[in-house]
C-alpha cells in the first residue's frame, strides 16, 4: 500500500512520483511496477549527498547538499531539496549549474525530515 509522501521511481524511463493522495497497493509504470525508493542517511566515498540543515538568523532554514558542495553538472545534479514538516511538503527545484542548496520559510524545530534527490545516486535524507 502506498503512503504519503513516499516516491517512487519507474526503473524503465526514470519517471518520480511522490505520494499525495494514499490509495493504490502499487504503482505502474512502462507496464512494470515502481520501485519504492528508500532514503539513504550515511555518506560513504567522496560523494556527499546528506541534505546539511541550518538556522536562518531571522527566521528559515538553509540546506545545502553534502558537507561539501555536491557536483551541479548536466549529467550529474541534485534534482530537488524538500523540507517535511506535519503538514507540510517545501520543495526547490534545482538545475545544473545552480548551487546544490536552498533556503525555506520554516522553522528548525517543525522540521521532521529534509531530502534531497541525485540524478544519479538516488534519495538521502537528515534529520
Amino acid at each position: 500500500m502506498t503512503k504519503l509522501r513516499d516516491l517512487y521511481k519507474c526503473s524503465i524511463c526514470g519517471n518520480v512520483v511522490e505520494i499525495v493522495h494514499t490509495g493504490a497497493p502499487a504503482l505502474v509504470c512502462c507496464g512494470k511496477s515502481m520501485d519504492k525508493m528508500e532514503a539513504k542517511s550515511e555518506d560513504m566515498g567522496n560523494e556527499k549527498h546528506v541534505p546539511v540543515l541550518e538556522p536562518i538568523p531571522g527566521g528559515g532554514i538553509s540546506v545545502k547538499v553534502g558537507s561539501v558542495d555536491h557536483p551541479m553538472e548536466e549529467k550529474h545534479f541534485i534534482r530537488f531539496i524538500e523540507v517535511l514538516t506535519k503538514d507540510r511538503v517545501i520543495r526547490a527545484e534545482l538545475h545544473p549549474g545552480e548551487k546544490p542548496a536552498a533556503e525555506f520559510c520554516a522553522k528548525m524545530e517543525d522540521v521532521l525530515e529534509v531530502r534531497e534527490y541525485c540524478n544519479i545516486h538516488g534519495l538521502w535524507k537528515s534529520k
